[in-house]
């Protein structure tokens, strides 16, 4: 299994979050030695939409991209189209694409991929009710279990969970 134990990954997310998006990744990073920071609008904890609640460890305005090594942005109708809209959120999403920083994204959290702009030419995934909305923003759309192109790996649904967190560790760890 490849060793993440110098990493500190970031999981970018807020109420409404699909419950295993964002806990199955992060313990898949966490088993294979990485620490999270869930990064969120506001303080205190945030809850699935299923009920899990998750510690936030700090907002999207003080996060700063350069203290963490790669970023995960689950899904959840709720989480993913509130996220979008935060500029705080947005602007950090850029600022691990600009630096060169792996991102994951899964279901539909490629919707604040589509508000950062950083989409133009990248092969992605997602569930399919957002495939219009990432090839409006420039990326080339396929129907795969787990896509992996400039930076980013994405997935459809929690069904490919496991190929996506396998994948997570793997990219996470070059």
């Amino acid at each position: 299994m490849a060793d993440l134990n110098t990493k500190t990954i970031a999981i970018i997310a807020t109420d409404g979050f699909e419950d295993s998006e964002l806990t199955s990744p992060k313990e898949a990073v966490e088993a294979a030695g990485a620490t999270t920071h869930v990064i969120s609008t506001e303080t205190g904890e945030i809850e699935g939409k299923k009920g899990a609640k998750v510690a936030v460890d700090t907002t999207t305005a003080e996060a700063d991209a350069a203290s963490y090594d790669a970023l995960i942005l689950p899904g959840g109708t709720v989480n993913a189209d509130t996220i979008r809209i935060d500029k705080d959120a947005v602007e950090l999403v850029k600022a691990f694409q600009s630096a060169g920083k792996p991102i994951g994204v899964i279901c539909h959290g490629g919707w604040i991929l589509c508000e950062a702009d950083v989409l133009k030419g990248v092969k992605l995934t997602s569930v399919e009710n957002v495939k219009t909305d990432l090839v409006n923003a420039g990326a080339n759309w396929v129907d795969e279990e787990v896509v992996i192109d400039s930076g980013f790996i994405s997935s459809r649904t929690p069904d490919d969970l496991p190929a996506f967190n396998k994948a997570l560790v793997e990219e996470f760890a070059k």
